[in-house]
């Protein structure tokens, strides 16, 4: 290391030429420092760090927010310190279970979203992804989806579709409502819960006796009507992932004898209902009701409702979380961290 010192006031030379000395670095960084300010490490993303690097080098990672220092011994860049900088607030996604068909339909699980919702650092997060219900042969019942809760938001689970059992005709409440059974009697589908999903179409009292579509979280469930079970109510697009995902649909509703149509599942994962057979389920991690069986010759099982999922995201310029469980898929993407859980878990800033 060398210093140019130039002849000033104060300063004597014989020849008043401008004079080089040497210096030890170890002087140098042996001797006292008094300042009061900062030495300001120089800083840059994990690929931005030297090409080849040197023993002890240090630097701030801006992509893992930590002090981190060069070694030799491990050939490796090795965190010293992180800084905690945790998000005050996150969005979430919230979609519980689909529910399970019979002849009628299953409704789709509670969709619920927003941004703004606060967190606290510290604290473990419940995250619960709510399964999908089972669906049911001709002569059993149906059940519902099984709530998703993250924190103190809770999606209620998709209503099943109405059953021919004695009693259990009528679609069932739920996120979004389970369609009515085809099966005579004109059964109502059931109501919806607020802003997380609709209520369940109505099963038809005129043969082949379609089943009622079940309800989606944007629009309500098909009527059955003449030969055709109705339709799945349509789910809720949401890019919070990172890309275009449409959630929670209805299941389609079936018939209770040959020689109808089974509904078309509503988009966003609801099960398409059956013409001859079992009923298709609802696509898993979506929330989307069940399809109704076609046809009960043969003891055919309605579909099951599709599971749940819970998502959250925040800037990335904040700290990743401390913890997490329940094994969330983690991306850092287009300016967010985004946890995805499909079973359930906890988060911890």
């Amino acid at each position: 290391m060398t210093f140019t010192v130039s002849g000033t006031s104060g300063l004597t030379f014989p020849d008043s030429s401008t004079q080089t000395a040497a210096a030890n670095a170890t002087t140098v960084s042996d001797t006292t420092n008094a300042s009061t300010g900062a030495f300001q490490v120089p800083q840059g993303t994990t690929a931005q760090r030297p090409a080849t690097p040197a023993n002890g080098m240090t630097r701030i990672n801006t992509t893992t927010n930590a002090l981190e220092v060069y070694s030799t011994n491990n050939t490796s860049w090795n965190t010293i310190s992180t800084f905690t900088n945790a998000p005050t607030t996150v969005e979430y996604l919230v979609v519980a279970g689909g529910g399970g068909g019979n002849t009628g339909a299953g409704g789709a699980g509670g969709y619920l979203t927003a941004s703004g919702f606060s967190v606290a650092s510290g604290t473990a997060l419940t995250v619960t992804v709510g399964a999908g219900g089972a669906g049911s042969i001709p002569a059993a019942t149906a059940v519902n989806g099984s709530n998703s809760v993250f924190s103190s938001i809770t999606s209620i689970g998709g209503g099943r579709g109405g059953t021919t059992d004695t009693g259990n005709y009528l679609g069932a409440s739920g996120g979004s409502g389970g369609g009515g059974a085809g099966d005579g009697r004109g059964s109502t589908g059931g109501a919806g819960t607020g802003a997380q999903g609709f209520a369940g179409g109505n099963g038809s009292s005129g043969a082949p006796y379609p089943g009622g579509g079940g309800g989606g979280s944007s629009a309500v469930g098909g009527n059955g009507a003449s030969s055709t079970g109705g339709a799945g109510g349509a789910g809720t697009s949401s890019s919070i992932s990172g890309s275009s995902v449409t959630y929670a649909g209805g299941g389609g509703g079936g018939i209770l004898y040959s020689g109808g149509t089974g509904g078309a599942g509503g988009s966003g994962g609801g099960g398409a209902g059956g013409s001859s057979g079992a009923g298709t389920s609802g696509t898993a991690n979506t929330g989307g009701g069940g399809g109704g069986y076609g046809n009960y010759t043969g003891n055919p099982s309605g579909g099951s409702g599709g599971s749940g999922i819970v998502i959250i995201r925040y800037l990335d310029t904040y700290s990743a979380a401390t913890s997490t469980t329940g094994s969330p898929t983690i991306t850092v993407a287009g300016g967010y961290r985004v946890y995805k859980w499909t079973s359930s878990g906890s988060i911890t800033f």
